[in-house]
């Protein structure tokens, strides 16, 4: 039995069989688990390929999508969920600013790390989080004031990443933008473009955005990092796939860097390795006191040496 696909194509029924087969990809390529009531979500995400490819069953689709590339990237790009918020989960914001900006500055100010900052910003979605996180870092350590920000934004999804790169939303989106930060860093659009808000080009300048699957064996992000972000992801993993994610974001962080998770997530199996410094915010276990930058600042002197 089949459904209304648009345009007069008919969306197919998936069978076990083919969810299974879907499912199987999709883990493989992504790190995605899909429980058996995913079922209509997959219907629902890759009928519109099934339509645009005149594919009659989900059968079919699973032969073109396990041999072409191209077409993986496109589904994983439709199995995506792409919800994010800017300045989402606020507590982890205040803790930035209230605790790692005066503490990234007094270590400055002392000579123990040089005045630069990177970020990562894993599975950043359409940006909102990676524009949050550099709204901040340009609101307290201004290049004006000497400081090197550097904000690196990832995703699996190429449709998502592109959204980010525009640096463009609808304006109800200002809603969850600070005042003075909106005025600071973000532009309203005139005429036919009332409804939209864009990102300054000084905001803009210190974002890079690339496609990094988190699933894949070796990410090709150089570290080390000073703060990492992979929030409200983990949960679409399995417990080995999430491990071995978090162990490899731990590899990109610097030996002093901080990592935040999402509230609903969790490192419980790896308390070896990590400690929590604050609301679903971690440390390498065996970093030392926070105030300590003595370590870094050798680090930062050998590699301008060399």
């Amino acid at each position: 039995m089949s459904g209304a696909g648009g345009e007069g194509w008919p969306v197919p029924r998936i069978r076990g069989r083919e969810f299974s087969l879907l499912r199987g990809l999709i883990h493989k390529e992504a790190g995605i688990y899909l429980s058996e009531a995913k079922a209509a979500l997959v219907v629902g995400r890759l009928s519109r390929r099934l339509r645009d490819l005149q594919l009659r069953s989900f059968e079919a689709y699973y032969e073109v999508v396990k041999v072409d590339g191209e077409e993986r990237v496109r589904m994983l790009d439709c199995i995506c969920t792409n919800e994010t918020h800017f300045f989402r989960e606020p507590r982890q914001f205040e803790f930035l600013e209230q605790q790692l900006l005066p503490l990234w500055v007094a270590r400055a100010a002392a000579g123990l790390m040089p005045r630069r900052i990177r970020v990562w910003s894993a599975a950043c979605s359409t940006g909102e989080e990676p524009y949050s996180v550099a709204m901040t870092l340009l609101a307290h350590l201004p290049p004006a004031s000497g400081w090197d920000l550097d904000v690196l934004a990832t995703d699996l999804s190429t449709r998502a990443l592109e959204s980010a790169k525009a640096g463009t939303w609808h304006i109800d989106k200002a809603a969850e933008i600070p005042q003075d930060y909106l005025k600071a860093f973000m532009l309203r659009g005139t005429g036919a473009r009332q409804n939209v808000m864009k990102a300054r080009p000084g905001l803009r300048s210190i974002l890079r955005f690339e496609r990094v699957n988190l699933n894949e064996g070796r990410y090709p992000v150089p570290g080390p990092f000073d703060l990492v972000l992979c929030r409200n992801v983990l949960i679409y993993f399995d417990a080995a796939s999430r491990a071995r994610v978090v162990c490899q974001l731990l590899e990109r962080l610097a030996p002093d860097g901080y990592l935040f998770l999402g509230h609903a997530e969790s490192v419980n199996s790896l308390t070896e390795r990590v400690r929590s410094v604050g609301p679903t915010v971690y440390v390498h276990a065996a970093s030392a006191n926070p105030s300590r930058g003595e370590d870094r600042a050798d680090r930062s002197r050998a590699s301008r040496a060399s």
